[in-house]
Formats: C-alpha cells, structure tokens, sequence
C-alpha cells in the first residue's frame, strides 16, 4: 500500500528522533589546541622563587626578572644554602670575623661540583641570589654578601617582592609627600 506524504515524513521524523546525536570533536580540539598554545606561551612569564615562611621579603618596583641561580635564604635564625642550614645568625653575629667560615666551605664545595664557567661568569663571576628576611642587620647581609664575593660568587642578586608598576609622576608625588611629612 501507498502511503501518503504526511506518513512518510512522521516516519522519516520518528526514525531520526530515535538515533542518537553526534558530537562534533573536531571544534572540541580546535578549541583544545588554542588553549594548549595560549597556556605554553604565557606560562613563562612568571618567575617564582620558592618561599619561606620565615623569611619576608623586601618591597621593590625593580622589573628585572631573576635568574636560576645558587640560593641563599637568610632567615631570622639559621643561613641556608640550597636548603641545606649552614650556619646560625646568632653565631655569625656574635664572630668578629668579616667572613662566614660554613658559608664560604659550601660555596667553594659548589663551585667545585660545576668546575667549567662560561666567559660571563669569568667576568663578573659565579651568581647567586640572596633571599633575606627584610628585617634582617645590615651587618648579617654584608658579612654574607663578603663571603660570597670570596668564594668568587660575586654576580649578587637580591631576592624582592615585585611591586605593581607606578607611573613616574605618582612615583615623584609619593615620594614628596612623604618628605613634607617627614620635614613637619
């Protein structure tokens, strides 16, 4: 028997409702590459040291970003170097000696492990990055900053924490006003 136009459509309709759909994977990875990409490209930008509770860092507006390099953390208590504790601040401080005698052993046991420098490093010397608590002496810092400068560790980088950009002209009104408190 014929049937009519409206039965074959209601059938034709019944027979689709009945399969099941599709999905379409090939927008999906479209869209999966694009993140893939946008995530390697920007995940390089940041450069993150690893922290310490103990120790607060300084405040800076410096955009110079820091290299991988040998890690000094000073703490309120203990010299740490590559995670290892090498000396005591108190015993540092309480020495009359310029020169931290641990700190200067490990840094020439470092530099002994990794024999070869480059022409920078003969130039300006071996680098490494200071991490000290932003209340730490003055004369702490400087007797560990002599050390590594003795231990040809003399490319010194201060660890900070990165500030947000000023403007020049809010850098300059800032600062002016903290002067005309100050001079009050």
């Amino acid at each position: 028997m014929k049937s009519s136009l409206r039965a074959k459509r209601m059938a034709r309709n019944h027979r689709r409702m009945q399969s099941t759909s599709k999905l379409n994977l090939v927008s999906l990875m479209d869209i999966f590459t694009i993140l893939v990409f946008f995530l390697m490209v920007n995940s390089g930008d940041v450069e993150v040291l690893q922290s310490d509770k103990d120790i607060l860092l300084p405040e800076s507006v410096a955009e110079q970003r820091p290299d991988q390099t040998l890690l000094i953390k000073i703490s309120e208590s203990d010299v740490i170097v590559q995670g290892r504790a090498i000396a005591s601040v108190a015993d540092i401080l309480a020495s009359d000696d310029n020169a931290i005698k641990t700190l200067d052993t490990e840094l020439k046991y470092l530099a002994e492990r990794k024999p070869l420098l480059t022409d920078l490093e003969k130039e300006k010397g071996r680098a490494v990055t200071i991490m000290g608590d932003k209340n730490i002496p003055y004369k702490l810092l400087k007797r560990v900053m002599a050390t590594c400068a003795q231990a040809d560790y003399r490319d010194i980088s201060l660890a900070v924490n990165a500030l947000p950009k000023m403007d020049e002209q809010r850098f300059i009104d800032a600062n002016s006003a903290q002067t005309s408190v100050e001079g009050s």
